[in-house]
């Protein structure tokens, strides 16, 4: 069994924990105000300065040329937007998963403390049943952490692919300037 002081520093880690994350939460949410102020002040910026372009514009030829040349910098600054939003959901996304991680190996690390604490305490003749608990958390440890491993990859994967993809996009986006 767990002590009373054991108990109040469960808590007051979880308690932490909450606040850390809380606060980990709310710099995602100030980073991504900030990305979409600046995107909102630059295509407030840009459609000003379209307008004037658009309202000096002499011929039909050079309205053509001129909506023409607005769509690759338009390409280009939806990509940097969503990589920029990419990064900011990765990183929050990252610290809430290294909280959760840590919180699992403490919760498993207590669970097999608990199951050890039981089996000692166990009466004479129950040690085929304590030798079955002991293989079924084995097996749940085994399939959390490859759950963890699988996840781990997936997330790799995703983030290799949107690299590729990006590295793939900007020199073409170059060569059409």
């Amino acid at each position: 069994m767990m002590t009373a002081e054991q108990i109040v520093a469960s808590h007051k880690a979880n308690v932490e924990t909450l606040f850390g994350l809380t606060a980990k939460a709310f710099e995602g949410v100030e980073k991504l105000v900030e990305l979409n102020l600046t995107a909102a002040k630059a295509a407030l910026d840009e459609s000003s300065s379209n307008t004037q372009a658009a309202l000096s514009v002499k011929d039909a030829q050079e309205l053509v040329a001129m909506q023409a040349s607005l769509f690759q910098p338009l390409a280009e600054k939806t990509a940097a937007y969503s990589r920029h939003l990419y990064d900011i959901a990765t990183g929050t996304g990252g610290e809430f998963t290294k909280a959760f991680e840590a919180q699992a190996a403490a919760a498993q690390q207590q669970f097999a403390s608990l199951v050890d604490s039981a089996a000692s305490n166990a009466p004479a003749g129950s040690e085929q049943a304590v030798a079955m608990m002991k293989g079924a958390v084995t097996a749940a440890t085994s399939a959390f952490e490859s759950v963890q491993k699988a996840v781990k990859q997936a997330t790799d994967l995703a983030e290799s692919n949107l690299a590729a993809v990006a590295q793939t996009a900007a020199p073409k986006t170059a060569k059409k300037k």
